[in-house]
């Protein structure tokens, strides 16, 4: 179990070493209380706040690569706060989502674009090079992929109880095509830690499950 009251403790953290002028603006504590409510809502399996917490943990992990870590740290907090499993524009609404909290809680409007940017940029995992924000967040978000065995195969089950409205056929040419893609880019992690101590680990679970994949049978056909 997630510990609310230390992820409570993170946001407020991370949001105030990111808030320019407290002068006005709200308590910091409505925000975490709302985006906490968010996380754990019913409908989520595996994005919930286990997975906020494990993409916090990975961001400090890789804090020395990012430009400004906490700015990171608060686009992983918005980037899947909005989450629906039957729509395709989760990433998009969670980042309106944080261009309208986040000026009103009293952060400047460029480091709310560079939240907003960043949570956008969960759609491909893709940052330009350079962008080392962006490497950031994407590798702490895909960090996942290098799990233990045991750790990788809950994630894939809690990703399956997630699309549980999708047919098993349907599902598994999904899946496959979304590992094939990752299989087929020339790095999956972007920092140094990353290609390092996660790529060939992911790479391995990548392929196991897609060998898994297509061999499975329809256990209704």
């Amino acid at each position: 179990m997630a510990d609310l009251d230390a992820l409570h403790s993170r946001w407020l953290t991370a949001f105030l070493q990111s808030r320019d002028d407290d002068s006005s603006a709200p308590s910091p504590h409505r925000y975490a209380d709302e985006l906490l409510r968010r996380w754990q809502e019913p409908q989520r399996r595996y994005h919930t706040v286990a997975h906020l917490t494990a993409v916090l943990d990975r961001i400090d992990v890789l804090e020395e690569y990012a430009d400004d870590p906490d700015l990171v740290r608060l686009a992983a907090w918005f980037h899947d706060a909005v989450y629906l499993p039957d729509r395709s524009e989760n990433e998009e609404r969670s980042a309106r989502l944080a261009e309208r909290a986040l000026p009103e809680a009293g952060i400047s409007a460029e480091s709310t674009a560079e939240v907003a940017r960043l949570v956008r940029l969960t759609v491909t995992h893709d940052p330009a090079p350079g962008d080392r924000n962006g490497e950031v967040l994407c590798d702490a978000d895909l960090a996942i992929l290098a799990a233990p065995p045991a750790a990788y195969a809950a994630y894939t089950a809690e990703v399956r109880e997630e699309y549980h409205f999708v047919p098993n056929d349907a599902f598994r040419a999904g899946r496959s095509a979304i590992l094939r893609q990752l299989l087929g880019l020339p790095q999956l992690f972007r920092t140094p830690h990353g290609r390092t101590e996660w790529e060939p680990t992911a790479r391995y679970n990548l392929a196991a499950e897609l060998e898994m994949l297509s061999t499975a049978e329809d256990p209704a056909s």
